[in-house]
C-alpha cells in the first residue's frame, strides 16, 4: 500500500525522481523488501532543498491543500521519503489517495 491512516494523519510514501522533463505521477516502485512507493518526478534539481520543496509544492496542488499540510518525516536526502499528510477532510483525502493508488496500479 502506498499510504496508510494513522489517527491524525495519512503517511504517504514516495520514491522521487528528481531533475525530470516534467512533474507527475509514474505509477508505482517496489523495493527490496516488497514495500510500495508513488513514483513521482519532478524538475528540480536535488540540492539544497529544491528537489523536497517542489515535491511538496506539486503534493499540495494535487491533494487541494496547503503546503503546511505535508511534513517529510523520513528520507530528507533519500530517494524514498514517507510523507506526513495533514487534512481537515480526512474523507475526502483518503478517497483522492485511494484514487491515486487506483490509477497507478493500471500503469
Amino acid at each position: 500500500m502506498l499510504w496508510e491512516e494513522k489517527d491524525d494523519c495519512f503517511l504517504l510514501k514516495v520514491r522521487l525522481t528528481p531533475n525530470a522533463s516534467s512533474v507527475g505521477f509514474n505509477g508505482v516502485w517496489v523495493d527490496a523488501k516488497g514495500e510500495a512507493y508513488l513514483k513521482v518526478s519532478i524538475i528540480s534539481v536535488p540540492e539544497k532543498g529544491k528537489a523536497n520543496k517542489e515535491l511538496i509544492a506539486f503534493l499540495a496542488k494535487t491533494f487541494h491543500l496547503p503546503k503546511s499540510a505535508f511534513e517529510i518525516i523520513s528520507g530528507l536526502t533519500d530517494r524514498c521519503k514517507k510523507i506526513k499528510v495533514e487534512a481537515v477532510d480526512k474523507a475526502g483525502l483518503r478517497l483522492m489517495l485511494e484514487n491515486l493508488e487506483n490509477k497507478t496500479d493500471e500503469k
